[in-house]
């Protein structure tokens, strides 16, 4: 899309208003803003690096995340000039997300990711065989507007989408889209024709979600933020709105906590390379669940699971797409067998007849496999002491 497909942005008419750092309502006495010295750039946090913010288990924190559209390099890392082309006033762009374009927050566009992540954020007394459970109370988008990005060689279908006729060669294809209150969600908003907008626009449900959310890994080298693992990371999985709960297994002391890559909506798979990327203020809850990594069957290899009001959600990680099956089912049985006392062979019977297993994304290197397991499916079950 190009700026001749866009009218200027409405903001008022959308029912978003922008959410400036500090400005809004905050939910919780913690707040982290996302300002520079609270930002990493294309890498997760280590055990090296100084929490932002110190939590006890059981508190409530309020975090501003901001999406990496508009400050990543081969976009021009001038947000305000890059939204310009959308019809986005200046004024309607994030001035964090503007900070930390022109400050000297580190990040190399060919060997970082591109994600932007807030934190660390210490939660005391957490230790490495604890699981560190993240529920999330509350997602509100801080503007009404957001991008979906692909880049050539990247996506499902690398070489093949985008097209080489693309114009952008060598940069992003971006595709701009609105966000529109309504009730207590919304819908989305996209052009159907770049070139005719009298065609009409594509409408879809906002579901927001934060695709990474994550815990410190041991030592003093920062992971890469693309590929998720064990410390969660770019997960990416589409059912953590809110009301989700993700149990992280701790690998460091204090956990130290981190939150970004912020969705207004993920179609399962995110095909293009991106989803509808825009930045959100999140509120969400820490709690440790001591010892809570070991009594999970296989300890050892325990990943990141959550679990919605509907939902126990396993999740399996891995370079290899059949393996992340494998890993997610592996995952879905400790669930069963651990939580409910289920019998290993009768709980695999069970999920082949009632569970449903998703990919979740194959665009981040590894790929990841999530399921929906109804907690319904066992109001009669008694579970163990």
């Amino acid at each position: 899309m190009t700026a001749t497909d866009t009218s200027l942005l409405d903001v008022a008419a959308t029912g978003f208003p922008i959410l400036q750092p500090g400005h809004g309502a905050i939910a919780s006495a913690t707040y982290v803003p996302a300002t520079p010295e609270n930002v990493l750039w294309g890498r997760l946090p280590c055990e090296a690096d100084p929490p932002r913010a110190v939590v006890r288990p059981g508190s409530v924190i309020t975090v501003d995340t901001i999406s990496h559209e508009g400050v990543l390099e081969d976009q021009g890392r001038d947000p305000r000039e890059f939204f310009a082309r959308y019809g986005v006033s200046g004024t309607h762009v994030l001035d964090d997300a503007q900070q930390i374009a022109d400050s000297g927050v580190p990040h190399d566009f060919d060997d970082d990711g591109p994600h932007l992540v807030t934190g660390p954020i210490a939660v005391t007394g957490a230790r490495p065989g604890d699981l560190l459970a993240v529920t999330v109370l509350g997602l509100t988008p801080r503007v009404p507007y957001g991008m979906v990005s692909a880049r050539h060689g990247f996506g499902a279908l690398p070489g093949e989408m985008p097209s080489l006729e693309m114009p952008s060669l060598p940069g992003p294809v971006v595709t701009f889209a609105t966000a529109h209150a309504e009730g207590r969600g919304g819908w989305g908003r996209m052009a159907v024709d770049r070139t005719d907008p009298s065609r009409g626009a594509l409408r879809f449900p906002l579901r927001p979600f934060l695709g990474v959310m994550g815990v410190a890994v041991p030592g003093a080298e920062r992971p890469h933020s693309v590929p998720p693992g064990r410390h969660g990371g770019n997960i990416d999985v589409s059912l953590l709105g809110e009301g989700a709960t993700l149990f992280l297994p701790v690998q460091v002391d204090d956990a130290l906590v981190y939150f970004g890559d912020p969705h207004f909506a993920q179609g399962d798979g995110e095909v293009a390379l991106t989803a509808f990327e825009a930045s959100l203020r999140a509120t969400v809850k820490v709690e440790v669940v001591p010892g809570g990594a070991a009594l999970r069957p296989g300890h050892g290899r325990v990943t990141p699971f959550a679990e919605t009001d509907e939902y126990l959600v396993p999740i399996g990680l891995d370079e290899d797409l059949d393996t992340a099956m494998r890993d997610c089912v592996r995952c879905a049985l400790d669930l069963l067998t651990t939580d409910y006392g289920i019998d290993r062979h009768l709980a695999m019977a069970y999920l082949s007849a009632a569970g449903d297993f998703a990919v979740s994304q194959v665009v981040d290197g590894v790929k990841g496999i999530h399921g929906k397991i109804r907690k319904s499916d066992f109001d009669e079950v008694t579970r163990p002491r």
